[in-house]
């Protein structure tokens, strides 16, 4: 049996008197699309901000391939292979999608400042192996016609893919979703839907995806974890997860927990 490429055990999040979450554990395996749910202010984002170390849990530990990364640099977390997307849009509006998507490659750079400054050697062959990847990705999200556009002026829909696209810039192995299709119309999402079942299918990269999509998640989750008031209540395949009696209580109703 393969290992886990992501272990979180028992932590928990305090901010002052306010407990976060609380003694959670869960685990995610190599090319698995595992989705957290649950109403809001039930501490989905904030597992995601652990795992990222931008808040350290008091409590627990959270492995990733069988190390502790408890205690290093956001930074540092992304170039060992974890990336993410933002519930609200974090994107640079006024430059262009091409632009947007190189900022991603940062964490794979490897040459000075200087050395890109003057553009020669090294830095110019690196430079243009990372144009060549982000016109990949531009191709793979079915994006080529907004290439040379700002993001601001490109739909809404779009900009999502964009996030997405930078966050695969990356080339990470655990991808963090943070609501991917919030705000999107059905054909968006349906788009959307495609792209994340082709990033594992094709690319073979592990995702968390935390989302308010009911009929998605039900759709395209393997494994679903449920959180409420920042514990964990539920933990399963969508079946098991649609049947349990704590999480129909949570959400008020077994109607919104079923896929259309």
């Amino acid at each position: 049996m393969t290992d886990p490429i992501l272990e979180v055990e028992d932590i928990t999040l305090r901010f002052g008197g306010v407990t976060a979450i609380s003694d959670v554990a869960f685990h995610v395996n190599p090319g698995e699309l595992f989705s957290i749910i649950g109403p809001n202010g039930a501490g989905k984002t904030s597992i995601f901000n652990t795992i990222s170390q931008v808040y350290r849990p008091q409590e627990g530990d959270i492995r990733w391939k069988g190390s502790s990364i408890m205690g290093a640099r956001p930074d540092n977390v992304a170039a060992m292979g974890i990336a993410r997307t933002f519930q609200n849009i974090e994107l640079f509006p006024q430059m262009t999608v091409v632009d947007n998507l190189l900022t991603g490659r940062h964490v794979r750079m490897t040459q000075s400042w200087f050395d890109g400054m003057i553009w020669r050697g090294k830095a110019k062959a690196e430079e243009m192996a990372n144009r060549r990847r982000v016109e990949d990705i531009i191709d793979f999200l079915e994006i080529q016609e907004w290439r040379k556009h700002p993001v601001a002026l490109l739909p809404y829909g779009f900009q999502k893919r964009v996030e997405l696209g930078r966050a695969l810039a990356m080339e990470p192995e655990l991808l963090l979703l943070d609501e991917p299709v919030a705000g999107m119309n059905l054909e968006e999402t349906e788009d959307m839907a495609r792209f994340i079942l082709d990033i594992r299918r094709e690319l073979g990269i592990s995702m968390i995806m935390v989302e308010h999509d009911m009929g998605l998640v039900m759709d395209i989750a393997d494994r679903i974890m449920v959180l409420d008031f920042g514990e964990k209540i539920a933990e399963g395949t969508p079946e098991e997860v649609q049947k349990d009696p704590k999480v129909i209580a949570a959400y008020l109703g077994s109607s919104d927990l079923h896929a259309d």
